[in-house]
């Protein structure tokens, strides 16, 4: 069973954070004692599937649970902080899960605040394997960051202490490999949808690409046209690229960007 002192939670956030969040801490034995989200239909449907009481009226949150998860988007956090901080005990630990925004947008309305970051792209309809997530936790005192090291070990064993600088650097770092290869992604697919050509043909080079990285660094595994120095072969590619100049610029930024890192 989790420990006496982190049982009571409130989880503020039913989108693909706090889906995920909730189902896994149910699944390991501590169940939320509430949720929340601003639409009641996602409240609801997130509160009955872990089991538990939900709503979507800040006058409604349990005033006085031990600690409260802001899985919400970065923007909001500020404000509904300063909503939540009318209507809950001041003595309540005040987390959020975002990568990018600052601990202190907390600590201008609660003494005992945190960051709580599971560092993974998340979708409602993918189960996510908590085992393998770093779960990047940081607050102003050790008894603060004890509690939340415990918290993060229900949901997986890989808790680590990230401060706000490192945090925000990470989170730079994880648009590169996420957010911007899932673009480029889509740019193959589009290509090759307008040419009548299927993306499962490239699935086996994606699953390949990143699996070499599991142990060689990125810059050692890099192969391509660019990095040999294949100028003709670029060239013909930019020419294809003719009908797509967005895309054009981006191959011919990246291939520049390849050729001077390994040069």
């Amino acid at each position: 069973m989790p420990d006496a002192t982190i049982e009571k939670i409130v989880l503020i956030g039913a989108g693909n954070v706090g889906t995920h969040l909730a189902l896994r801490f149910k699944a390991q034995g501590l169940v939320p004692l509430q949720v929340f989200s601003r639409k009641i239909t996602k409240a609801r449907k997130l509160g009955k599937a872990i089991g538990t009481a939900y709503c979507n009226q800040l006058e409604s949150i349990i005033p006085d649970a031990s600690i409260y998860i802001l899985a919400i988007h970065d923007g909001a956090i500020g404000e509904l902080a300063q909503k939540l901080s009318q209507y809950i005990h001041e003595k309540a630990l005040v987390v959020h899960t975002s990568g990018a925004t600052p601990s202190t947008v907390i600590k201008k309305h609660f003494k005992n605040y945190g960051v709580f970051y599971p560092l993974q792209t998340f979708s409602i309809n993918r189960k996510a394997n908590f085992n393998e997530i770093p779960i990047c936790i940081d607050a102003p005192r050790v008894a603060l960051r004890k509690k939340l090291e415990q918290l993060g070990k229900i949901l997986g064993p890989k808790v680590q202490r990230v401060s706000d600088k490192e945090r925000a650097i990470l989170h730079v770092a994880a648009v590169f490999v996420n957010n911007f290869t899932n673009q480029f992604y889509t740019i193959a697919d589009t290509i090759l949808t307008k040419e009548n050509i299927t993306f499962e043909l490239l699935k086996p080079l994606i699953q390949e690409t990143a699996r070499k990285i599991e142990k060689d660094k990125p810059e050692d595994m890099q192969t391509g046209p660019a990095i040999r120095g294949d100028q003709a072969t670029i060239a013909r590619h930019l020419e294809y690229l003719e009908k797509f100049p967005e895309y054009k610029k981006l191959y011919a930024l990246v291939s520049k960007s390849i050729i001077k890192e390994h040069s």
